[in-house]
């Protein structure tokens, strides 16, 4: 049965916080008080104003209890009905333009109940609006309803007073069954839910980072909804609970309860027809529009909701856009696309720069008996065309899964590869530094383009877009010595010889890669444990593979060093100290997006359990400290890894600066080579050729090759590298 409650009209609009949550002395307006930061001085209606009121068909409880500011004009007041205290500022004979759509300020046709009302507004065919807060500016038109309680929570996982836990609003990230959840809140950013989302056996540092939440939000009952200033909503059906920023556009929405909406004059936000949005934060410069449904979730700053899109249980990171797609129980870091209208993802942790096409099926079901799996992708995921994959699996940066259904678990520990599920012969092959062999001009261009897209003003947290970096150099060590012990491996095989232990199978691989590479060519190289089956998994191109490797794994570090040189100016004895002392090679994780040491996040956490780091906003400074010092302890991984495997003993400093920056410089040139060449098959390909009358036609539609943008900015940058690398050797010497 609906409960439907009579109580006497004359007390529409007042006793809004209930007396017992009211502080000794104060009353029912104090919160309210404190968040009208408008300046406005009220005052009561004069007589011939109220006479004016009423004549325009205004009606009041109590004409006393609206006030007005000194500017107020009567006469642009018409047909509305007050009840409790309504603050109004001033009203002057002006009209408000917006995308070409003119609105007279004032207040037209509409139910106000108990709600401040800031200078030269438009209120018009609003049917109730109760306890808000609205700025200066603002264009409020055809809304059915726009109300806050006096429990709202604005999408923040908090506990009002006098209200028991189990309506606490947790986020369940990563996996279905809420054994990852996380509490929701205004702010939070990918590190933060990453964090939280780890390390789940630790109980201690788990209600740490409950304790931090519930610090930074208002347990108090009676706060106002509010709508900053020159923010424009209309069309609207509900908007319930609700803490609109300034600047914000909503139009069209049918329901919006609940949710927080960060927004300013140099970030907008806006929100469009369709959607519905329920218990969630949205980040500074975020657009969703086109039917959206959103439930329990948060959008990271300058993030995308479009065509139907469905978010649910999940956290989307900054620069980020999904359209059309279901995504559900996922963590996903900033920079990732998801753009086709039957995309699934499901219970995942997506480390960002990543792209799913569409048709793809991420993390369905059907091995196992409940909701408890979980698929981990590390950055630059990239599954093709209708791929569909089982929960669990691992894929390590910068993958590419071709078209198939992959019916078996999968840890793929080749960075820049590419699998494919050959159902022919029943095999798994994985073509490990596919992307630098074959694609090198998306790899780049993607790098680049994140960056150029990072719209973030406050950058908290650095993000990593190169593609070689820590992470992946680290990937890449471990696959080589995989490639090193399964060519050995394969070769026994191939002899008929009982396998060895592994350490002499990487030995006979590495030896046979080095110095025998027509031998590789007719092996067949094979990998376990990388498949959850009895079938074959194969290693293709194995030669070519290890050579892209090992010679990207080089660059990285000469790269890193020589810039970190050539930035920084370093000469004379400081490149003697800087390349003649030792350095360990550390360990690293991707925390949303940025890349920070084990050994600081284990610091990290310790200071949290400890007590050393208070809140939210320490982790923040922890962030931003991480930041400062990246470049300099990339450049010491960077250091550790050429002295492990490719630093010469006993060579003069000089020598081996040469070196590195001669190896940055060549290899420099050659991606600059395969990022023309992988482009230049686009114009060379027949069949690319074929829907156009002749190459003329071609180059007029799609654009001539030597005219493409970021080749030619790759070409400047090479030309600029090479002579600021030769300059700085002829004053080394």
């Amino acid at each position: 049965m609906n409960v439907i409650k009579q109580i006497p009209v004359h007390a529409l609009g007042y006793n809004f916080i209930p007396a017992q949550y009211i502080p000794q002395g104060e009353d029912e307006y104090y919160l309210r008080n404190h968040q009208n930061r408008s300046g406005i001085t009220y005052r009561t209606l004069t007589s011939q104003e109220v006479e004016t009121l009423v004549r325009n068909n205004n009606t009041s409880d109590n004409w006393n209890h609206v006030l007005v500011s000194e500017q107020f004009n009567a006469t642009l007041v018409r047909n509305c009905t007050f009840f409790g205290l309504v603050r109004i500022g001033k009203l002057e004979p002006l009209y408000l333009e917006f995308h070409s759509v003119q609105f007279p300020v004032g207040l037209y046709n509409s139910t106000i109940i108990s709600c401040d009302i800031g200078d030269n507004v438009v209120i018009d065919n609003v049917g109730y609006m109760s306890h808000y807060i609205i700025g200066n500016g603002v264009i409020i038109v055809n809304v059915n309803e726009l109300v806050t309680t006096n429990y709202t929570k604005f999408g923040n996982g908090i506990v009002k007073e006098g209200e028991d836990e189990s309506v606490r609003i947790w986020m369940e990230l990563c996996n279905e069954n809420g054994g990852r959840s996380v509490i929701p809140f205004s702010g939070m950013l990918p590190g933060d839910a990453y964090l939280w989302t780890r390390h789940r056996t630790d109980l201690k540092l788990h209600e740490k980072f409950k304790q931090f939440t519930e610090k930074q939000l208002e347990v108090k009952r009676g706060y106002y909804g509010k709508i900053g200033d020159r923010t424009v909503i209309k069309h609207c059906k509900m908007i319930k609970d609700t803490w609109v920023g300034s600047d914000a556009y909503l139009k069209g929405a049918n329901k919006i309860k609940n949710v927080t909406v960060n927004s300013d004059a140099q970030r907008m936000s806006q929100i469009g027809e369709g959607c519905e949005i329920v218990n969630g934060i949205i980040g500074y410069g975020c657009k969703l529009f086109y039917g959206v449904k959103a439930v329990r979730f948060v959008m990271a700053s300058h993030s995308q909701l479009k065509y139907g899109a469905r978010l649910i249980n999940s956290y989307l990171g900054d620069n980020a856009t999904i359209s059309c797609c279901e995504v559900l129980n996922s963590l996903i870091f900033p920079s990732h696309e998801q753009h086709h209208n039957n995309s699934f993802l499901c219970a995942a942790l997506i480390m960002g720069q990543s792209n799913l096409a569409a048709g793809a099926t991420i993390g369905s079901n059907h091995n196992s008996r409940a909701a408890d799996g979980e698929l981990i992708a590390n950055r630059g995921f990239w599954p093709g065309l209708c791929v569909s994959l089982k929960h669990n699996s691992k894929f390590a940066s910068f993958t590419m899964i071709a078209k198939g259904d992959y019916n078996y678990e999968i840890n793929n520990p080749f960075p820049f590869s590419l699998i494919s599920n050959q159902e022919h012969n029943n095999t798994l092959t994985i073509m490990p530094a596919y992307w630098f062999m074959y694609n090198m001009y998306a790899l780049a261009r993607n790098a680049s383009k994140y960056a150029e897209r990072d719209m973030r003003t406050h950058k908290i947290q650095l993000l990593e877009f190169d593609y070689l970096a820590p992470d992946t150099a680290n990937e890449l060590i471990y696959a080589i010595q995989l490639i090193q012990q399964s060519t050995g491996a394969a070769w026994y095989r191939q002899q008929n010889i009982d396998l060895p232990t592994i350490k002499k199978c990487q030995a006979k691989g590495t030896e046979l890669l080095s110095l025998h590479k027509e031998v590789v060519h007719n092996l067949q190289v094979t990998i376990n444990d990388v498949e959850n089956s009895s079938r074959t998994v194969l290693l293709l191109k194995v030669s070519q593979a290890y050579d892209s490797y090992v010679t990207m794994l080089e660059y990285y570090c000469t790269h890193t060093i020589t810039k970190y040189c050539l930035t920084h100016h370093i000469k004379g004895s400081a490149v003697k100290a800087l390349l003649s002392t030792k350095h360990n090679l550390t360990q690293w994780h991707n925390v949303g997006g940025q890349l920070i040491t084990t050994s600081s996040i284990k610091s990290l956490l310790i200071g949290i359990k400890k007590g050393t780091v208070h809140s939210w906003q320490d982790i923040r400074t922890y962030y931003k400290n991480e930041g400062n010092t990246y470049e300099l302890q990339k450049l010491h991984h960077a250091l550790a890894t050429y002295q492990l495997y490719y630093a010469q003993p006993n060579v003069a400093v000089i020598t081996m600066l040469t070196h590195i920056t001669t190896h940055a410089t060549h290899v420099n040139k050659l991606i600059l080579d395969n990022i023309i060449a992988s482009r230049a098959k686009d114009y060379t390909n027949p069949y690319k050729l074929m829907t156009y009358n002749n190459a003329s036609e071609m180059d007029a539609v799609i654009g001539k090759l030597d005219d493409n943008s970021f080749i030619k900015a790759q070409k400047a940058a090479h030309l600029k590298y090479k002579k600021e690398i030769t300059q700085y050797i002829n004053a080394m010497v």
